[in-house]
């Protein structure tokens, strides 16, 4: 007895000890050879995946990084955001959102490593790439090149940076999560423009992380000339084919990209499970150990932090992680099992080159062995049409087009890239898209009001004698600048004719409204790929003195691009032109500036003027109008999930709940209605234009509001609307549950995880696992049948070929999180003697 106890006593202790080790950390030494990154003298295949802190909350901060160390992952990769860290000179800001100790220590309680992207360019699809506005008016600098002035401020910020890391204790060496830590980013895509001062830049930056002495290894990706030690790494939607530049450096994947980002006039973009799945194979079947998904979670574009041009609010990115922090299938599960495969070689991939062997036309297979009849292989088929039989160490092999196969034995298929087994999600689209959902009208709230005025509104504004570029006299304080004049007109005009002329108005970028005699006459905008624009507009003048205002518009600055950082806005060229063709330039004429709006003056989005004598108020609500700011209250719907708005009835503008911007709207702008097809074919190389989705719609109608935002009672909703919407028409949206389904055949591979070397997998048999998100359980369950069932998730029916197994699942599943069926005539009964069977369930998860 007293054996025994001694026995539980040490069981306990070890579990203890575990856990402290796993929160608090043990010192680590991390390095690299030619194979692997090396930890504490072992050499490891490692996972990651990006979520920028910034984008979520810190409230859900640990449910993500749960959902992705449960989905497989090992890392966590992010960007720190200078913009935001120092707004002003000297003036850091490392709170809330922008908490990055919080964040990382966020990450190693969880039992993840962190590769911090310090940069500091982001790119990330960020306002100005990450860098602070205040950085380009400096004298004399000249960004990302041999210059002194911003060597200067990027040494400083990177010592910033580091110094805060080692304060704490996060690097790897100190007992923290930090393993990797990442110097300028993609420079190598743009060097070509900055001549031998890109050159030297590169050797400046690698020799001043180095001198830093982070004790972890440092990375530039797409950097081919990286000079040692630091590791040139691939950034792509397939890296199968990337070498590092020397022979002492790992193969090394820092992006991935699991989707494509979105901007407003666009289709939405997205990425087959099936393809993304073949891209990570391919990788590790060719030597790689480092893959990292961008994103994993994508998150939200809070504020005015989306870069440019026309960065959409959502940064969804079709990740595994959709934006409201909820699990996507079938790409998270689908994943998960790839990584469990791939996991499963780990010993292998480390210890040996691979062998190629030729399996036929685009046909091959990658073997490590680690003695010559002990190995792992990777069976590929890259044709982009055709399926193959393949015969591989004396068995017969399916390879279905465009897919890997993984053997952790040499033999086993464990894993294949094109065949999805995993759960997936019925109504795996926008909230707004979805039944499962309760709606909030705001219908009958009672509405506020606040017109902006037209033109020039305050004692700030400014004169000069030609058209002034937006960002240079902005600073970037506000989106908006106005530019105001007079046209004279002395000619006589008899009573009841108009003077009409053509207005002519040439723009750097994005938008801009204009007014004639503060009557709105024009909008005019361009897109991502090409902000610019020329408005052409018939307009009619009075007899004397005409007002000509217009209202540019900035939607996020640049991020990319060789000196992206010098990219003007606004307009340059107003040119009048009448029936003749006569034609009066008007550049350079006297012009009056004012930076912003009144409303954003008077801070009309913050809670403190909620109450204030300046709204108007009634029974009708002024609709369909341009510049009006909008302000309701509402009850937050009950539950602890995030929530969203429905902003499809309003035109262009910004939104905020709280005081708290949730970002830019503009479901006016539809993407083209062609582009996008019912099914996107996986196979075939995958780029951000080959599967489309909602063509001819918004981009986005619903933005994300974080469930902290919000509270018990009233909450505030203010928006200022550009273009005219009616806000009437708004609702909030809340996800109530999930249908969710999955339909596997006798002849599909057991879970990986289940597999273990001399175990024989004919006695295993592959299974249906449903599960629901954290909190929430199987409340219902719509279809189920055993036999031969046709059709898709949504959509199943009974085949000729059927055998009733309601009771069986619901007793497995109804109540519970989750639950696992076997697909095996053992458990289920024999539908048809015979017959290839496969099993499909349809569930639905509630709260």
């Amino acid at each position: 007895m007293a054996r025994k106890y001694t026995r539980i006593v040490l069981v306990l202790v070890i579990l203890v000890f575990e856990c402290y080790c796993c929160e608090t950390g043990f010192s680590a030494t991390v390095t690299y050879d030619g194979k692997a990154l090396v930890i504490d003298g072992k050499r490891r295949i490692l996972q990651s995946g990006s979520i920028h802190y910034p984008r979520s909350t810190p409230e859900v901060w640990p449910e993500l990084i749960r959902k992705s160390k449960e989905g497989g992952l090992d890392v966590i990769e992010s960007y720190v955001f200078w913009n935001y860290h120092e707004p002003k000179r000297g003036q850091y800001y490392f709170a809330g959102r922008f908490d990055l100790v919080k964040f990382v220590k966020t990450v190693q309680q969880a039992g993840l490593f962190v590769h911090l992207r310090i940069g500091p360019y982001a790119c990330a699809e960020w306002n100005y790439g990450g860098f602070p506005v205040w950085l380009h008016f400096i004298p004399g600098i000249q960004f990302r090149t041999t210059n002194d002035q911003f060597k200067k401020e990027m040494k400083r910020f990177l010592e910033k940076i580091v110094d805060l890391m080692k304060q704490e204790s996060l690097f790897a060496s100190q007992g923290g999560p930090i393993i990797l830590a990442q110097v300028e980013n993609e420079y190598g895509n743009v060097e070509w423009a900055y001549g031998i001062g890109g050159e030297l830049y590169v050797k400046w930056a690698a020799e001043t992380a180095v001198s830093l002495n982070t004790t972890v290894p440092w990375v530039m990706c797409q950097q081919a000339d990286a000079p040692d030690p630091i590791i040139n790494t691939c950034n792509g939607f397939y890296c199968d084919g990337f070498a590092p530049n020397s022979a002492s450096k790992p193969k090394m994947w820092t992006e991935n990209y699991s989707g494509w980002f979105l901007a407003f006039g666009y289709a939405v973009p997205y990425r087959p499970v099936e393809d993304l799945a073949f891209a990570v194979a391919r990788f590790f079947e060719k030597g790689g150990t480092f893959q990292n998904y961008y994103m994993y979670f994508g998150g939200t574009n809070f504020g005015r932090t989306a870069g440019g041009p026309l960065v959409a609010t959502s940064y969804d990115y079709d990740a595994p992680i959709d934006e409201y922090g909820f699990i996507r299938q079938p790409k998270w599960g689908h994943l998960r099992g790839l990584h469990i495969a791939i996991k499963k070689c780990e010993e292998y991939l480390v210890s040996a080159d691979p062998v190629q062997q030729s399996l036929g036309r685009n046909l091959e297979a990658h073997v490590y062995y680690k003695t010559s009849n002990d190995c792992a292989a990777f069976l590929a088929n890259y044709d982009s049409n055709m399926d193959a039989n393949v015969t591989f160490n004396g068995n017969s092999y399916f390879l279905p087009a465009w897919s890997v196969s993984i053997l952790p034995d040499c033999k086993s298929v464990i894993f294949n890239t094109a065949k999805v087994v995993s759960q997936k999600n019925v109504e795996d689209f926008e909230l707004s898209r979805s039944t499962s959902v309760k709606e909030l009208s705001l219908a009958s709230a009672p509405w506020s009001w606040y017109k902006e005025k037209v033109g020039i509104w305050g004692s700030n504004s400014f004169n000069s004698s030609n058209l002034l570029e937006q960002i240079n006299t902005t600073k970037d304080s506000s989106d908006f600048l106005w530019y105001s004049t007079t046209i004279n007109v002395n000619e006589n005009i008899k009573q009841g004719q108009e003077n009409q002329v053509f207005l002519v108005i040439e723009s750097l970028g994005h938008a801009a409204l204009v007014f004639v005699n503060k009557r709105l006459v024009g909008f005019g905008y361009g897109n991502h790929d090409d902000a610019s624009f020329v408005l052409r507009e018939k307009i009619s003048l009075n007899q004397g003195t005409n007002t000509l205002d217009v209202l540019s518009m900035v939607i996020g600055l640049q991020n990319y691009g060789p000196w992206f950082d010098i990219a003007g806005a606004g307009i340059y060229s107003v040119i009048l032109s009448d029936l003749k063709n006569v034609k009066q330039d008007l550049s350079s004429t006297e012009w009056t500036y004012q930076v912003g709006l009144q409303g954003e003056y008077l801070q009309l989005d913050s809670i403190s003027l909620a109450n204030s004598s300046l709204w108007s108020g009634g029974d009708a609500i002024p609709i369909n109008q341009s510049l009006i700011w909008y302000k309701a209250t509402f009850l937050a719907p009950e539950g602890r999930g995030p929530l969203a708005v429905n902003l499809a009835s309003m035109g262009k503008g910004q939104a905020w709940v709280n005081g708290k911007s949730i970002g830019r709207y503009w479901p006016a702008y539809l993407s083209p209605s062609c582009g996008c097809s019912g099914k996107c074919d996986y196979r075939g190389a995958y780029d951000a234009s080959k599967c489309l989705k909602f063509c001819g719609q918004p981009a986005q109608t619903l933005y994300h509001i974080p469930r902290s935002w919000v509270h018990p009672g009233e909450n505030l909703l203010v928006l200022h609307e550009e273009l005219g919407g009616d806000p009437s028409k708004i609702s909030f949206v809340k996800r109530t549950g999930q249908e969710v389904c999955a339909h596997v055949s006798e002849v599909d591979p057991p879970p990986a995880e289940y597999w273990k070397p001399q175990l024989d997998s004919v006695s295993q048999s592959p299974q249906v696992h449903l599960t629901c998100e954290q909190g929430w359980h199987i409340s219902s369950v719509s279809f189920a049948s055993f036999g031969n069932p046709m059709g898709r998730c949504g959509a199943f029916r009974r085949g000729n070929c059927h055998k009733s197994i309601m009771s069986i699942v619901k007793q497995a599943c109804i109540g519970r999180q989750g639950c696992k069926i076997p697909v095996s005539t053992t458990h289920l009964g024999e539908p048809c003697p015979g017959a290839m069977t496969s099993l499909a369930i349809q569930a639905l998860c509630t709260a």
